[in-house]
């Protein structure tokens, strides 16, 4: 670890000096919370809302630039409809009402994914907090919806055939692919650190392009249990890797 520094807000937690540009997290183990409280399982998802909000208080505190999450999958289409419907009008509902905590931190909010499959309910709200924040210059919440890896691979293959074609013979190179996926289009750049809570050891089909040079860390905490010690478990270990990108030092 390159050293230790705390912040006003965490007077004995001492966070790590070598930290992530890039945060991403996959949030999992809303359903078990839940399940194992009695609850149904969208009730594990409003107590994550509080996960988030954690996470990115403390993103604040400790100057974290990006932060996003994977809020639910092209797969999740197929849960139960109740379900789907109640997390995407908590969703909705909770971007909403954090606007003036963006504006107070200064935080610019994206939301990155297949967004035609949404309703044009959702798909107003997110045009209201992405434009309310377009100019904030701050930290980066981005929110993963109704995304997978291969269908953000497959639409940037498509965008670089179509360039390719005014190009015929050229050699294709990674960055012809690269740019046209949504993180590049939005200026996102690929995460340092990605984080899967839950104790499940897989990616489940998210930002496979963008994360080859990925440091994982995987967290036994179910997603609403995750809070600022749990980040910061989290940080500490990304600080003690030593990332060589496939080279020698």
């Amino acid at each position: 670890m390159s050293g230790t520094a705390a912040t006003k807000n965490d007077p004995i937690m001492q966070v790590p000096t070598k930290l992530p540009k890039h945060v991403s997290i996959i949030m999992d183990g809303n359903g078990r919370w839940a399940q194992e409280r009695g609850k149904e399982r969208i009730y594990g998802h409003f107590e994550g809302v509080n996960s988030v909000r954690a996470v990115m208080e403390a993103a604040v505190d400790w100057k974290i630039p990006y932060v996003s999450f994977f809020a639910f999958s092209e797969e999740n289409w197929g849960r139960p409809e109740g379900e789907v419907n109640g997390l995407m009008e908590l969703i909705g509902r909770a971007m909403i009402q954090e606007l003036d905590n963006f504006k107070e931190h200064d935080i610019r909010f994206v939301v990155l994914g297949n967004l035609a499959r949404l309703s044009d309910e959702l798909n107003a709200d997110i045009r209201k907090a992405m434009g309310d924040t377009r100019d904030n210059q701050g930290l980066t919440m981005i929110l993963f919806l109704s995304y997978s890896g291969q269908w953000d691979i497959l639409q940037a293959a498509e965008k670089m055939a179509h360039d390719l074609m005014n190009d015929p013979g050229r050699a294709v190179q990674p960055e012809d692919l690269s740019r046209h996926l949504v993180t590049a289009a939005a200026g996102i750049p690929d995460p340092d650190l990605l984080i899967r809570t839950s104790g499940e050891k897989r990616i489940s089909n998210y930002l496979l392009w963008q994360t080859a040079y990925t440091e994982f860390v995987f967290s036994e905490t179910l997603w609403p249990d995750f809070r600022r010690e749990a980040f910061l478990e989290a940080l500490e270990e990304f600080a003690s890797r030593d990332r060589r990108f496939g080279k020698i030092k």
